[in-house]
């Protein structure tokens, strides 16, 4: 099992690392879902970390439409997180009626050729699950999709999330699963689902708070499946 943790400070980053995470996505803006970081952040971040480092690329919290001006500001920093060095971008964008936005998703792509690429929870925004996969799949350069099967709460779509591992078995995508799953959760969603990858935000910090900093403990119990009754939202 793969262990993404979000990371909104070079201080999250490090104790991630140090506590066994696998992978860190950079944002910042944790309580709109994340957003574009700073490129001083985003350098600090890689240079702190043999992680590999996936950086959010997405302008605003409005919604998942973007306008050329958006998309522009998109290139940009995806140029910038090229440059700096970092492995990946996190990104998505929608149509307004809710489809895959493949003219805007292959002008970022283009963009991003040579980084890992994550499509985000705009996922779980879209008016058609299958529709949007055959789109997605697509584009080669998409290596996983983060999704919690179309619901607020992943564990309330543990059917959704069988349904899309065993799609995703076909392709080169990985489907990585996130919100709300919990420490105690953990084994039996992943023995259902066959999840190979998961992503925790405020499951692993203290006290559950979005804004307090991350603990420890509750990454390495995750990697060492001392899996205990902790109520860890992610």
């Amino acid at each position: 099992m793969l262990l993404e943790v979000i990371a909104t400070s070079v201080r999250d980053v490090i104790a991630a690392e140090q506590s066994g995470a696998d992978r860190i996505e950079l944002i910042t803006g944790m309580l709109e879902g994340g957003l574009t970081p700073s490129y001083g952040l985003i350098e600090a971040a890689v240079q702190a970390t043999k992680l590999p480092v996936q950086v959010m690329i997405r302008p605003h919290s409005y919604s998942f439409f973007y306008d050329r001006l958006d998309v522009a500001a998109m290139m940009t920093d995806i140029r910038m997180v090229k440059k700096i060095g970092a492995a990946g971008v996190v990104l998505g964008a929608l149509t307004p009626d809710r489809r895959p936005d493949v003219e805007v998703l292959a002008r970022l792509l283009e963009e991003a050729e040579g980084l890992s690429v994550t499509f985000h929870r705009a996922f779980d925004e879209v008016r058609d699950v299958q529709e949007a996969l055959d789109e997605l799949e697509k584009f080669k350069q998409i290596d996983r999709i983060l999704t919690s099967g179309g619901k607020p709460n992943v564990l309330d779509a543990v059917q959704e999330m069988k349904h899309l591992v065993a799609w995703s078995q076909k392709t080169s995508i990985q489907i990585l699963a996130g919100s709300g799953l919990t420490i105690a959760s953990l084994p039996a969603f992943v023995a259902e689902t066959g999840v190979q990858e998961v992503h925790f935000g405020k499951g692993v910090r203290m006290n559950s708070d979005p804004l307090g900093p991350i603990d420890p403990v509750r990454i390495q119990q995750m990697k060492e499946h001392r899996y205990e009754s902790t109520k860890t939202d992610v």
